[in-house]
């Protein structure tokens, strides 16, 4: 069965860190552009950072500097570290994985998501 399996996520205090991760299962993300969307309560999805085939990342500026995307092709993992967290940053998390080699903002040329993590920034 084709899926992204997501694990990590949870209730953090402001400024403090959480990792999320993604794992691919019946297929390999090597040859897959790979992004972390959010969604807030109320607001549209929107991208946060995307590596492409290359090792190229893009991130949305509201939190560039504070997180960082990664892939491991060889376990056909890929990972959000995510530091200094705000309260603006509390959201559903969506891993998604892209044919191709480039990334894109839109979430509809995606072709496998994750199954959403919740991640809580409040004191």
């Amino acid at each position: 069965q084709v899926q992204l399996v997501q694990s990590g996520g949870g209730l953090v205090q402001p400024g403090g860190s959480l990792r999320l991760s993604c794992a691919a299962s019946g297929f390999t993300l090597d040859r897959y552009a790979i992004g972390w969307f959010r969604q807030a309560p109320g607001k549209e999805r929107e991208r946060v950072a995307c590596i492409n085939w290359f090792g190229s990342t893009i991130y949305a500026g509201s939190v560039k500097g504070r997180f960082t995307i990664s892939r491991d092709n060889a376990k056909s993992t890929m990972y959000l570290q995510m530091d200094s967290l705000i309260p603006e940053d509390t959201a559903l998390y969506y891993c998604a994985a892209k044919n191709g080699y480039i990334c894109s903002a839109s979430p509809r040329e995606y072709n496998y998501w994750g199954q959403g993590t919740q991640v809580t920034v409040s004191a």
